[in-house]
Order: structure tokens, then C-alpha cells, then sequence
């Protein structure tokens, strides 16, 4: 007798369920996208015992007739696909018709359902993948499944889930997910401990956020108006004529995103969305995370809801029996328009960070509050002073262009201690929010503006603090603004335009600075020979390992060369090689920046502090330095007053 055998269904309807459902989070999704693609508009799930008890889903959709109510239970048996063709321009959640069975062969599934023009309902029991009653009952149109005890035949694969407070908070997620995606539908998730997530129609996803996430993460965002590939100005043409074809239309992006300054410790909050199909994309979250590149600490995360439109023929959703992962035709295309569009709007935004309120209090007054006054005053504005420049508009070096006086006149704030300049960057000052939030649906929805760095030229100029921080007053608070890495800024898109345009500013060395390299930074060496000559570096290869460097970039005091230069080979000899131009260059000019920069416990005058505010309101990125340290922090009017108990 030969040795391959068929499996039955029951076995292979149980390994498909190992990969279709993996918790009761996973069911609620396969069943949730049954509702919407049956076209509900009321979708409820109930949970008991986090899932494991009992996972019910009622949706007032389409329902189905008998006979399609038990044919909806056998293996790759769909009403949604007809022909081979049909996978390549899917247009529905759900597809491959293993759900069902699936779920049915690993739990006790009754599932009750009426078509709209249909005269009486029908009821289906299956246990374990066997059919165990099947019977008409009156009911509304639309369908309800219940999935009980969940893996009661499979006591390896239920051994495995999490608590029930984890496994709940899996299968909430899923809902808030498809709620984020759908705001013409209203969903509830019900407990045993009560309603959970309750949301209402809207018109806008900037309402389906605040009813989700509440207003606190709400003014915190950067929204993405729709925006079309076109619209960047992207190079298509290279990538058709290699494919020998037209990449089709064009691909469309919108959404939210968060401010610089609000971090996440994983991917947890990236709801990203293609087609409207929920999708843990790895291409598209490396495109996000390089959009915050030099604006965000490397091993944090931003929050993004993201909704990517695409040609259906221009991905392939049938990759993955749980359809959370896609693949582009074009994948270097998607990535570089989610990552422009994304990064050029958190440019154009130039959002502030607030500081965080220093203790929770009680602002609540008894009695009418006092009369409230109007805006803070402020006197006018000083006009900007230039720091002095070297003849035929080339830029002197660091010393040149920032000198000190030993005791400059400027306002000041008390005792100045010195800070210490070794201690490590504290992660930025930001409200984090746990999520989801209570929903407030029924609130109106704030003016949440966020604030625009844009305008700190425009500030009233106060003084120093600790000879570190500049203080400015505006008419939308107090700003706080760190001049190292205000000063960072600047010089890392200065050395950056400079090198794009091939003109960077170098001082030639009076003598040449001799280095010794060890054998690894001698091998980055030779591949970054071309770049560092091209970022103001002229250097001569001796004998051995030894180079004598005759010109720098004029940002740098001599005494910073040899320093800039190791660890710019160090740094590099981690990767070099699949670094692209770009990140190098990014790379090199962060870490020339970083060294030519002003320093903390630097008295600057008056006129110095001018021209960091107005040259930085000038940058593309004022948000935050190359290395995604914040910049300025804002004390807003709003939160003064409160604290003052004014309102």
C-alpha cells in the first residue's frame, strides 16, 4: 500500500485553523470582515472569558438563505470569487472561504442568519467540524455567530493562549481596528463587565479618532490630507521602463501620524490599512519609520493610522491564509511615497511639543471664575540680527561665526548651575496615551490645533536659563528652547543642502592633522573616501594605515577633526556597505553637526540667541535634532491660566 494518503476534512479544516485562527482575536476579525463585506451597518461582538468562553458576532447585513447557510461551512466554499482572474482584482475582505470551517473545526459554533427578502431564518450547530442540528427559526434579517469554547478539541493549541485580560485586550484591538476603517458603521464590544468600545457613525476619521482616543492623543497628530503620488513629484519612469510596463494609477495616501515628540515603545499603534484591509505590512512600516528619520530616537515609534489606495491589480492580498500581509507589484515605489508623503507633511506641519503638566490638580473652582484676560502681551519684536559672515558669502568656521564674551549682557533667570554635558539625553517630555481610550461620542469635538514651530522667529526674546536653554514668550505661551540642539539643526541641514548642491564650506588646516586609523576603521576608510571628500574632507593616504587630513569642513575647530573623523568610521564600519547614499550622507552630516554645534553652559548674547530662533524657524525640521531630540517645548496660555486657577 502506497504511503501518501488524502487527510479528511475534519484534519485539514484543523490546520487551517492553525493558521487562520491563532487567538479569539482572530476570530472576531474573520467574522467582523464577513459583516462588513454582507454589507452591515450595526456590527456587535460580545466577548466572555476574553474569547475563550464565547466569541458572538450580530451584524444586520445581508443574511443568508439555507442552503447557502450550510455550504458557507465547507472548505473554500466563497461567494466572492468565480474565476482565477477574480484574485487578481479582489475588492472584499474575505475571499478564500477557509474561515468558517476553520473556526467551526476547533470550536461549538452556532451560527443564525435571515436574508433580506427571505421568509424565515435559519439555524446551524456544528462542534468540532461535525454538523449537529440544523433548524428555521424567526429571526431579523442579518447574521449572528457564536464560537464557544474555543480549541475545546485541541487542548495543545488552548494551552497556549494568554490570560483573559490579554486575550481581551487582543480581540479589542481588532475591533478598533476595522471601527478606525469603516466610520459609516457603528460597533459595540460588550463583557461580562460591561460595554467596552461603543462608537457611533461620522462623517470623518478625525471623529472616529477623538470618540476612539480622545482628545489628548488628538492634538497631538498631524493629519494627511489625501494625498496622490503626483502630488511629490516622483520619478516613476526608471522603475516603468525596467518593468517594461505602466505602474498603473496612482497611488493615493491619507490619515494621521504623530507629532515627533509622542513615542510609543512598539509597532502597536502603526493601523495601517490597504484598501481598506487591515495589514501588518512590513514595507510600508519601515517607509513610516524612515519618514521620522532624524526626527524621532531610534527604538521608539510614532502612531499612525494610515489609509493606502492602490490599483487592486497592484497587490497581492492572497499571501497569507490570515490576509494580513500583502505584497506590492511595485514594493520600491509604495515605500517611497508613504515615506515622502508622510515626511513631507510632518514638514510642512513643523508641530511643537508641550511640556506636560507637572501634577495632576483639580482646577475645578467654586463659583463663576474671574473675568479672563485676553491674550498675553507682548512688546514688539527686536528685528533679527545675522551672525557675522566671512567675504564671498562663504561661512567661517564654528569660532568664527559664534563668538562668546566671557560675560555677555542678556537677561538671565537666577543662579545658573552647570549642567552636565556627559550625562545621557532624557527621552522627550510627552503625554503618552494608553490605548484605546473611553469613547466620548456624544462630546463635541474640540478645536485641537497643534502648535506651529514656525513661528518662533516671532517670539518675544526673555533671556537664558542655565546658559543652556533660551526662553521666548508668544502670544501661545511660554517656549523653552534647548540651543545645542537648536543650533544641531541648523548646521545639519546647511551641511546637507551644501553637499546636494556640491559647495560645502571648507577651511584648509594650517598643519596637517596626522591620524593613525585602526585596520577596521582603515577598511571603512576606503569606502567612504569619495563621501568624505565630497562632505569637505581633504585627506592623503600615507604608507600603512596612517592619513594626514589638509581640510575640513569649516563648521569644525581643528582640534574636532580627528574626533568627528573615528567616529564617523566607526559608526559607518557597522553596515557601510548596504547604507544607501542617502543614509551616509544623513549620517556624516548629523555627526558633523553634532561636534560644530554651540554647547550647553554657553552664555550667548542676546543678538546670538536672535539669530538661533530666526534661522531655526527657517529650518525644514525645527521639531527636533538629527538625532530625534526635541528642540523647543511649549508652556501653553491655556495650561498658565490654568494653573493660575484663571480658568
Amino acid at each position: 500500500m502506497g504511503r501518501i494518503r488524502v487527510l479528511t476534512d475534519k484534519v485539514a479544516n484543523q490546520i487551517a485553523a492553525g493558521e487562520v485562527v491563532e487567538r479569539p482575536a482572530s476570530v472576531c476579525k474573520e467574522l467582523i470582515e464577513n459583516a462588513l463585506d454582507a454589507g452591515a451597518t450595526q456590527i456587535r461582538v460580545e466577548l466572555r472569558g476574553g474569547g475563550r468562553s464565547l466569541i458572538q458576532v450580530s451584524d444586520n447585513g445581508c443574511g443568508m438563505h439555507r442552503d447557502d447557510a450550510l455550504l458557507a461551512f465547507e472548505r473554500h466554499a466563497t461567494s466572492k470569487l468565480r474565476t482565477a482572474e477574480d484574485l487578481l482584482s479582489i475588492a472584499t475582505l474575505g475571499f478564500r472561504g477557509e474561515a468558517l470551517p476553520s473556526i467551526a473545526s476547533v470550536a461549538r459554533v452556532t451560527l443564525s442568519t435571515c436574508a433580506q427578502d427571505g421568509d424565515a431564518g435559519t439555524v446551524v450547530e456544528i462542534s468540532g467540524g461535525t454538523l449537529r442540528n440544523v433548524r428555521d427559526e424567526a429571526r431579523p434579517p442579518g447574521t449572528a455567530i457564536a464560537v464557544r469554547n474555543l480549541f475545546f478539541n485541541v487542548p495543545a493549541r488552548r494551552k497556549f493562549l494568554r490570560t483573559e485580560r490579554t486575550e481581551l485586550s487582543h480581540a479589542l484591538r481588532a475591533v478598533t481596528h476595522y471601527s478606525l476603517a469603516n466610520l459609516d458603521k457603528a460597533f459595540d464590544l460588550l463583557t461580562e463587565h460591561g460595554s467596552q468600545l461603543h462608537v457611533t457613525p461620522v462623517s470623518t476619521h478625525r471623529e472616529r479618532v477623538y470618540q476612539i482616543f480622545g482628545g489628548e492623543l488628538l492634538e497631538q497628530l498631524v493629519r494627511i490630507d489625501p494625498v496622490a503620488e503626483g502630488d511629490l513629484g516622483l520619478r516613476r519612469d526608471a522603475e516603468e521602463l525596467a518593468s517594461g510596463e505602466s505602474l498603473g494609477p496612482s497611488l493615493r495616501l491619507s490619515g494621521f501620524v504623530s507629532e515627533p515628540q509622542l513615542h510609543r515603545s512598539n509597532r502597536n499603534s502603526f493601523y495601517i490599512f490597504v484598501n481598506g484591509r487591515l495589514v501588518r505590512d512590513s514595507l510600508v512600516q519601515r517607509a513610516i519609520a524612515k519618514a521620522y528619520e532624524n526626527l524621532m530616537p531610534s527604538g521608539v515609534y510614532p502612531f499612525a493610522l494610515l489609509f493606502l489606495e492602490i490599483a487592486p491589480e497592484e497587490v497581492d492580498v492572497n499571501v497569507h491564509p490570515a490576509k494580513t500581509e500583502v505584497r506590492f507589484r511595485s514594493p520600491a515605489r509604495v515605500f517611497d511615497f508613504v515615506r515622502e508623503a508622510v515626511r513631507s507633511r510632518l514638514i510642512a506641519a513643523k508641530p511643537s511639543a508641550d511640556l506636560p503638566p507637572a501634577a495632576v490638580i483639580d482646577h475645578s473652582l467654586s463659583g463663576a471664575p474671574d473675568a479672563l484676560p485676553g491674550p498675553l502681551a507682548t512688546s514688539p519684536m527686536p528685528a533679527a540680527a545675522a551672525f557675522p559672515r566671512t567675504s564671498a558669502g562663504t561661512r567661517g568656521s564654528a569660532a568664527d561665526t559664534l563668538e562668546f564674551p566671557a560675560r555677555p549682557h542678556r537677561p538671565r533667570f537666577g543662579a545658573s548651575p552647570a549642567l552636565d554635558p556627559s550625562a545621557p539625553p532624557q527621552p522627550p517630555a510627552a503625554r503618552l496615551v494608553s490605548e484605546p481610550a473611553s469613547p466620548h461620542s456624544g462630546e463635541p469635538l474640540a478645536d485641537l490645533s497643534p502648535s506651529n514651530l514656525g513661528k518662533l522667529a516671532n517670539l518675544r526674546l526673555l533671556g537664558q536659563l542655565f546658559d543652556s536653554f533660551i526662553v521666548a514668550a508668544g502670544d501661545d505661551g511660554v517656549w523653552i528652547i534647548d540651543q545645542h540642539v537648536a543650533h544641531e539643526r541648523i548646521l545639519f541641514e546647511q551641511v546637507l543642502s551644501a553637499r546636494l548642491h556640491g559647495r560645502p564650506d571648507v577651511q584648509r588646516l594650517l598643519t596637517p592633522i596626522v591620524i593613525t586609523l585602526t585596520p577596521s576603521q582603515s577598511a571603512v576608510y576606503q569606502d567612504l573616501a569619495d563621501e568624505l571628500e565630497g562632505s569637505g574632507f581633504e585627506i592623503e593616504r600615507f604608507d600603512g594605515r596612517s592619513v594626514a587630513v589638509k581640510a575640513a569642513p569649516a563648521e569644525l575647530s581643528a582640534k574636532q577633526v580627528e574626533t568627528l573623523l573615528r567616529e564617523l568610521l566607526d559608526d559607518s564600519g557597522d553596515g557601510s556597505a548596504s547604507m544607501s547614499l542617502g543614509d551616509l550622507r544623513r549620517r556624516m552630516a548629523a555627526t558633523i553637526a553634532c561636534h560644530a554645534a554651540i554647547k550647553i553652559n554657553m552664555p550667548l548674547t542676546e543678538e546670538k540667541m536672535r539669530w538661533l530662533l530666526v534661522e531655526l524657524a527657517k529650518s525644514d525640521c525645527p521639531m527636533a535634532c538629527p538625532h530625534g531630540r526635541p528642540i523647543a517645548l511649549r508652556y501653553g496660555t491655556r495650561e498658565i491660566l490654568k494653573a493660575f486657577h484663571r480658568i
